[in-house]
């Protein structure tokens, strides 16, 4: 079968092979030792695909190719019927949360879900069910609306995956949360390194493989088709005990092998041979799915995720903005541009992913965890695309693909210059919505309401609404836990001549209304006193931070907040399986910034007594199950 390709620049085309049988070929030593990914290569042979049909490239400067994007393959759990396409497994729920202050609330990681199906991801990893009855309740939901419901532009539905230790409980837990979704998967693991053997777990070789074999056949036995494995500190794991414990669980089940750069200790060469070594030694390794999952301690995740992937792995596991623990993940955004913009270079590997809501799901992933993206961080960042050098802004008036390798409208970024629409005092809700949804915001009724007056606040103290402005707003009116207590009036006074105070008033969700004054070093401090003495709930502030969303004196203040309250408010580590104290954010927006900060306050007291909550919902609910069994 022929592929046809036109060139808008004829002078920039390239010869690709006429060949797109699905097939593979085997790669000489002497043919790699100039592939970036994989130098220095090993000795052996490594078989890869050939290309099947290309999907549609990045547009690329200069000469873009045009052809049709193919369909989804049909979902297999241990296998894709085309060797070019590659699984976007999405754990930003799960690994995401668990940076500190990340806690996202049910509905909100219910948002996001939605959101995730709608960018087109292929596996949600929705959460560790075990961590605490709410984190099960969110899961659970999830799997329920999300794993049942499309939303994307393909009609596709993705899995809904749970993670759980190598154990009954866990498993259990993790099964009774997914079980409610078309294709649900659970995800276990357990440590295969000396290092966390040795010290962590305190096992010896054999009872680790035993363990994991079993905990995979008990899954099995649960109703569960669809199991993922991870070896924990799989860079670090002797070679051949590694290829052992992946051919047993194969053998009792596991249909897809997740191979986790725990630590981010692995060069790309060293990752990319990896995967290719466990692909070529793993008996049983073609009845089941290799995937990558690429801490980013030395910077490199992104990096050893593509090497992973044109090494043999089809299941590339990722995070939005790349949060995670310690120095985060592979960044989504990051992987699927590489995969699209250089796709020639990676064998015509692919993936279904909707790239025009990657800003989107940045901005929502950003707004819900309280982690804001920094300003130079690739694809996502705020200076990603902007060019303030008098050389770079002369090219880009002469033809933008001078210093621009994607466009920023590829994947949901649209520049205001171009937008047509100048908001001011007098725009019109009609103006507003549509300005909105050039954003990807696509709001009606209430929500509009509340945004609409809030506009029209700043529009009376501002000539005119910028882009930054806007989204400020919509942050702090649609990015918010559920109302427990919200801010009715305050008036705070400060200065050299004596001590701040600031008097506030409350309306908590059934309408009660309550009033406290309060003094302090600042009226932000004085302000916060105030709060406590009405929600009476004890907080402790562990981060503030605030920035002016645009430049000038009248510019809106935006401000986060983390706190963290006492021993209530505690959940389960999914890697070391120790109780954390959790930590809440929040965030605020206003041209007054104290009360801006106050509102970012609030918005962080609403997250943790939602959590407290919700924890006892949960437990009744529980004792309620347990009375009538």
């Amino acid at each position: 079968m022929a592929l046809s390709l036109a060139f808008s620049n004829p002078s920039k085309s390239f010869s690709l092979p006429s060949c797109v049988h699905h097939h593979h070929v085997s790669i000489p030593r002497s043919a790699l030792l100039t592939n970036p990914w994989l130098s220095p290569p090993s000795s052996r042979f490594f078989s890869i695909p050939s290309p099947s049909p290309l999907p549609k490239p990045w547009s690329r400067p200069g000469g873009a190719l045009k052809c049709s994007l193919p369909s989804r393959p049909e979902y297999i759990p241990n296998h894709i019927p085309d060797p070019n396409y590659v699984r976007i497994f999405d754990t930003t729920l799960r690994d995401g949360e668990q940076s500190p202050g990340a806690t996202m609330t049910s509905n909100e990681k219910l948002v996001v879900a939605r959101h995730l199906s709608r960018l087109g991801v292929d596996i949600i990893e929705a959460g560790f069910p075990a961590s605490s009855p709410d984190d099960l309740d969110a899961v659970r939901s999830i799997a329920i609306e999300v794993g049942n419901q499309p939303m994307g532009e393909d009609g596709h539905v993705p899995v809904i995956c749970g993670l759980a230790r190598c154990n009954k409980k866990d498993i259990d837990a993790a099964w009774e949360a997914v079980r409610h979704a078309k294709k649900p998967r659970v995800h276990t693991f357990i440590a295969t390194s000396e290092i966390h053997m040795q010290h962590k777990l305190r096992k010896t070789r054999e009872e680790v493989v035993n363990i994991a074999g079993e905990m995979v056949a008990y899954a099995r036995s649960l109703g569960c088709q669809d199991i993922e494995f991870s070896p924990e500190d799989a860079g670090r794991s002797d070679r051949e005990f590694l290829y052992h414990v992946l051919e047993e669980v194969i053998k009792a089940g596991a249909t897809t092998l997740n191979i986790p750069d725990t630590v981010g200790y692995t060069l790309p060469s060293e990752f990319g041979k990896l995967i290719a070594d466990i692909k070529a030694n793993t008996p049983g390794i073609e009845n089941a799915i290799i995937s990558t999952h690429c801490q980013n301690d030395l910077g490199l995740a992104t990096a050893n995720t593509l090497a992973g992937a044109y090494a043999g792995a089809r299941q590339l596991e990722v995070t939005v903005n790349g949060i995670g623990e310690r120095a985060g993940n592979a960044s989504l955004e990051e992987v699927v541009v590489a995969m699209k913009c250089r796709q020639e270079l990676l064998g015509g590997l692919y993936t279904r992913i909707n790239t025009k809501h990657i800003v989107m799901a940045s901005k929502m992933v950003a707004e819900h965890t309280g982690l804001h993206v920094q300003p130079h961080k690739a694809i996502v960042g705020a200076n990603a695309f902007a060019h303030e050098s008098g050389i770079h802004q002369d090219g880009m008036l002469k033809h933008k693909g001078t210093y621009e390798i994607i466009s920023p409208e590829d994947i949901g970024l649209s520049r205001s210059s171009e937008s047509g629409i100048v908001l001011g005092k007098l725009s019109g809700r009609h103006a507003l919505r549509s300005r909105l949804l050039e954003f990807g915001y696509d709001i009606s009724g209430k929500e509009l309401d509340d945004v609409f007056k809030r506009f029209k606040e700043v529009a009376e103290k501002k000539k005119r609404i910028s882009d930054e402005d806007l989204e400020a707003l919509m942050s702090d009116e649609i990015f918010q836990p559920p109302v427990i207590w919200s801010l009715a009036e305050l008036q705070a006074t400060c200065g050299t001549l004596g001590l701040s105070t600031a008097t506030v008033k409350l309306v908590s969700s059934d309408g009660e209304e309550k009033i406290a004054c309060s003094i302090g070093t600042g009226p932000v401090d004085a302000a916060y006193k105030a709060i406590d003495s009405i929600v009476q709930v004890h907080a402790v502030l562990r981060e503030y931070a605030m920035n002016a969303v645009t430049e000038g004196i009248d510019a809106i203040a935006t401000t986060r907040v983390v706190i963290r309250g006492d021993d209530n408010y505690t959940s389960t580590h999914a890697l070391t399986g120790e109780t954390m104290r959790r930590a809440f954010s929040g965030s605020g927006a206003s041209m007054d910034i104290v009360v801006s900060s106050v509102r970012a306050y609030i918005s962080a007291l609403n997250k943790m007594l939602g959590f407290v909550s919700a924890m006892k919902a949960s437990k009744e609910n529980t004792e309620k199950q347990n009375i009538s069994h």
